[in-house]
Order: C-alpha cells, then structure tokens, then sequence
C-alpha cells in the first residue's frame, strides 16, 4: 500500500513513520509513506495556505487552490493508482476497526490533515474527499488523527504483523465477533499475590479457549455494552 500524507507539518510524522511497525513495514515493501508539505504548493514568499473565511468569523480557514493542487500533483507521482483521498474532519465518519480494515483494502490512501479554523468546503466537492473523523472532539490540526488512521491501517496489511493471528483476536475483530479482547496473562504465575487463572496454566486448549469467550464477552458488557446492541 502506499500512503501519501499532505500537511504543512512533515516534520510531525517523521518519528512515527520510521519507529516500530511502520519503520518494519516500509523496509519489508508491504507500506509506502510519502509525505507532502502543502506550503510547497503556494505562490506568495511568505508560503500562505489560508485567509480569513468569508461572511465573517473568527479563525483562518485552508485555500483551495493550494491543497487541490497539491493532490492533483500527488497522484501525478503515480498515475497508476488513484488513490483514495480522505480529509482529517471532526464532521466525517467516526473511524473505527471496520473502517480500518475497509481501507486497509485499498491500493493507496492520501491522507490530508487540515489546520485552522477549517477548509474551504469546495475542496471536497473538486478533490472528492471522503471525511474521517476519529472521535468526538476537536484538536489542533489533522496530523494526530492522519496518524491514527495510518496506524490502524498499516497493521492491517497481510505480512505487517508477526502473528498473523494477532489482528484476529484483538478488541473489534470480527472473528472476535466485534467484542473486546480477553485479559492476558504472562510470567510470573503469580505477583504480588494475584495469581494467573487457573485455566490460563492447565494446557487444555479446548477450555482455554471457552473461558476466553467467556472473558471477551463479560469485558465488553462491562466496558462497552454500547457493542452489544449494535449502536457502534
């Protein structure tokens, strides 16, 4: 997969992209991450990418011609591949696991992070941008969101993690039937006098794996019952 990034803050996903799995991904060629600097598509000295919005309001608010540019100029790199666009957007779809394994479908993403009071909505009209959200709340710009996305994602890429069944049972898997993961446990058997379940040290799968369902489904009525009736 390749992911292109457009924001006027690289320098916030270079720690992210080269630690931990991203950095596994790229060097085994299962991700490609290119970042973009929308300021590299503006006109004036100064690099501007916003203006005050009209009709009044408080806030700057991102131009459209430098970001439609800017992605026009991205897919160019690779004519071959369209490329989803999804714009970072506290108004978008609230991302979640089944989000992320729908993208994690897709050949290339291009992940835009907007600043400011917001962006000029022709940009999503022109680029035909989908809106992500990440929760219900507003942070400073898109970068932090773009990150979570690209996490979620690229995790899910065949090849990515070490345990192939690792993504299986994680919290919001369908083969977990969408619950929350089960407790886990490791040495010592027992700490500070908890002790590890009885189960967990006995060595009969068939039960283990009973008492794990058990587990998923008792954690999620407590934790997130909201997954239970569907609502999520």
């Amino acid at each position: 997969m390749r992911v292109d990034v457009i924001t006027i803050f690289p320098a916030m996903f270079q720690g992210v992209v080269s630690t931990s799995m991203l950095r596994i991904a790229q060097e085994n060629g299962k991700l490609d991450v290119v970042l973009t600097d929308l300021r590299d598509y503006t006109h004036d000295l100064h690099k501007t990418v916003d203006d005050r919005p009209y009709g009044g309001g408080p806030g700057m608010v991102l131009m459209p011609e430098p970001l439609v540019r800017a992605v026009r100029d991205v897919r160019a790199r690779a004519p071959e591949m369209l490329g989803r666009v999804i714009l970072m957007c506290p108004q978008g779809r609230v991302f979640n696991q089944g989000l992320a394994q729908e993208l994690a479908l897709e050949q290339r993403l291009i992940l835009i992070a907007p600043r400011y009071e917001g962006y000029d909505e022709r940009i999503v009209a022109i680029l035909g941008a989908e809106r992500i959200s990440i929760g219900d709340y507003v942070l400073t710009g898109g970068e932090l969101p773009a990150m979570v996305v690209l996490d979620a994602v690229a995790r899910l890429l065949p090849g990515v993690l070490g345990h192939a069944r690792s993504a299986e049972s994680e919290s919001f898997a369908p083969a977990n039937a969408g619950l929350l993961e089960y407790p886990q446990y490791t040495r010592p058997a027992e700490f500070e006098g908890h002790k590890v379940p009885d189960v967990l040290l006995s060595g009969n799968h068939a039960k283990i794996e009973a008492w794990r369902k058990v587990q998923a489904l008792e954690r999620t009525k407590r934790f997130r019952p909201d997954l239970l009736d569907g609502s999520l």
